[in-house]
This record gives structure tokens, sequence and C-alpha cells, in this order.
């Protein structure tokens, strides 16, 4: 795969992870794992800056 590939489907990952992480904590009791979710978005979206860096 092609690199703007690559950060199109990590982009649309970190949506999924945070959008996932923000239902848990809000709608469900289970917020370890909410959290983690939403830990995991940003250490992607972290990668995709550094990847995307010019």
């Amino acid at each position: 795969m092609t690199e703007p590939a690559l950060l199109s489907i990590s982009m649309l990952a970190v949506f999924a992870l945070a959008l996932g992480g923000g239902w848990i904590l809000t709608k469900r009791s289970e917020k370890k794992q909410g959290v983690l979710m939403l830990i995991a978005a940003a250490v992607l979206l972290a990668n995709i800056l550094i990847w995307a860096w010019p």
C-alpha cells in the first residue's frame, strides 16, 4: 500500500477509537476500556502526525 492510503486508514481508526471510547465512557460502566481506547486513539494520532511531518 502507499503512504496516503495507510494514513487514511489510520485516521479512520483514530475516529473509530475516539467515538467508541467516548461512547463506552458515557453509556457503559467499563471506564477502563473507554479510557484505554481514547489513549490508543491519541497514540495513533501522534504516529500519524509524525509520519505526515514534511
